[in-house]
């Protein structure tokens, strides 16, 4: 008996073992993906701390709900009428550059803000310009990081390296919250701004490095993709042909690769679906050599990341149906949570900081549980799972007032969100082929962040006008109701 107890002893040590070394391989296995990830989370920390400090820094000088949701437009309009341009600069420039540029932007920006703040002259009206110019650069920076990180998470290192990095950069919002709430009791809102540049200073160096990584693997193939042979007439037997065949047929990728990118081996196909499989992704690519010329510039370019989305109907469903449900969520935790800890239940910014540091809590529970399993089924329910969770937990916000559930509501928040986040980003790196993942990268932000704007001015005017937990209800509700109505949907049901 004793025996049998330490045989499984030993076979549940390794396996948590074994787990470990599966979630920390993308450190192992790649350099690149190293100084990525330090180069994001770094920045993320900074930013995690104006996130908590900027709703504080508007509501000091006014009391006013509809000013915070106007400084949210202001950062948001921008950032979304850049999206278009910057995915197609994306596809024709070095995405890498596009990251440093848009990060020392953004670093001046927080360093003029702190200046202000520190000499008395911040005004809402340089604030509202301050943001303007933020969220250009933002609308720049993420679709090239969605790019470059595309790009360096290399199938064999996807899964995980996905579910670290949402580990990472939640636990900088972690932390984030609970540092900027401290930093705004015991200083200023000036200090989270000087802090916010000086972490984009230290990822400007890791990006650097990231930089003299990549130019030692240029003239051969990234680790884990197979090296492009079309030149000596091979059109069938790359990842990339592969997914652009799937695309233009309808059908899947490679039975071969499983739903994550890994290979499958003996667990393939039949052999006699094998030459099937083969004579579909020839016939797509002698058609796509057959069409017609497309007129180059922004406008062909734009239309070529709409066609792909078209082939994919996960892809764009779920955009249309976010594009609208963050209104819903986004503007209840940007506009209205703030108000709810600060304003209706009048408390420290210390306590608002540690409820946002629970969403970041949830957010890591989430990605260490989807990180530790290799293969996810049923994906498409698992997200939209995630979703609703994320919606029921903001509903509870209208009801409790115990600020201990208030935190807890906000972890359920972060895990069910986080659990949405990390299979759509393996969605998108999964289906969409490199060539036009700038593109589609900034379409899909675009659907996303596109009503924002909107959605900042209705949510604050509706709460100055009815009162904020009502709207709270409200929204949080439609946010399940557009997520219910997603779910009619067989092609989301069904994902996998």
């Amino acid at each position: 008996m004793l025996t049998d107890l330490d045989k499984n002893t030993a076979e549940n040590e390794d396996s948590n073992a074994s787990r470990l070394a599966l979630f920390l391989s993308p450190i192992r296995k790649s350099k690149a993906f190293t100084y990525l990830w330090l180069g994001q989370w770094i920045a993320m920390l900074g930013s995690s701390v104006s996130v908590l400090i900027l709703p504080l820094v508007v509501y000091s000088l006014t009391d006013s709900s509809t000013a915070l949701g106007l400084a949210m437009t202001c950062y948001m309009l921008p950032n979304i009428i850049a999206l278009p341009f910057a995915g197609w600069i994306v596809d024709k420039t070095d995405r890498l550059r596009l990251v440093m540029l848009s990060n020392s932007a953004r670093l001046c920006i927080m360093l003029l803000a702190a200046i202000s703040i520190f000499n008395g002259s911040l005004t809402l009206e340089r604030l509202y310009i301050g943001l303007v110019f933020y969220g250009i650069m933002e609308g720049v920076f993420n679709p090239a990081y969605s790019a470059l990180r595309a790009e360096v998470f290399t199938p064999d290192i996807r899964n995980a390296a996905n579910a670290l990095s949402q580990i990472s950069i939640q636990g900088v919002r972690l932390l984030g919250p609970a540092l900027g709430g401290m930093l705004v009791t015991a200083a200023s809102p000036g200090a989270g701004f000087a802090l916010d540049s000086v972490t984009y200073l230290i990822s400007l160096l890791c990006f650097l490095m990231l930089g003299r990584v990549l130019a030692q693997q240029k003239g051969r193939p990234v680790s884990g993709w197979p090296a492009r042979s079309v030149k000596n007439g091979d059109h069938a037997g790359t990842q990339d042909e592969k997914h652009t065949a799937a695309l233009r047929t309808g059908e899947p990728a490679d039975a071969g690769v499983s739903a994550h990118g890994n290979t499958t081996g003996g667990e393939g196909p039949s052999a006699d679906a094998a030459p099937l499989r083969e004579g579909t992704a020839v016939r797509a690519t002698a058609a796509a050599a057959q069409l017609p010329s497309v007129p180059s510039g922004f406008g062909a370019e734009f239309m070529e990341g709409v066609h792909v989305l078209r082939k994919l109907p996960w892809l764009w469903i779920t955009i249309l149906a976010f594009s609208l449900l963050n209104i819903c969520y986004t503007g209840i935790v940007a506009v209205l949570v703030p108000w709810l800890f600060k304003v209706h239940h009048g408390l420290p910014p210390s306590t608002y900081g540690i409820a946002m540091a629970g969403t970041a809590v949830g957010a890591i529970l989430a990605a260490v549980l989807f990180g530790s399993k290799r293969d996810w089924k049923r994906r498409g329910l698992v997200a939209y799972g995630g979703a609703l969770l994320g919606g029921a937990a903001l509903l509870l916000l209208s009801v409790i007032t115990w600020v201990p559930g208030l935190v807890m509501a906000m972890v359920l928040e972060g895990f069910g969100m986080m659990m949405f986040m990390i299979i759509w980003e393996i969605s998108l790196q999964e289906l969409v082929p490199a060539e036009s993942f700038g593109r589609v990268a900034s379409l899909d932000m675009l659907g996303s962040f596109a009503l924002l704007p909107v959605g900042y001015l209705v949510v604050g005017h509706l709460a100055d006008m009815i009162g904020g937990i009502p709207t709270i209800a409200i929204f949080a509700c439609a946010g399940i109701v557009i997520l219910l109505t997603a779910l009619c949907s067989p092609h989301i049901r069904r994902f996998n």
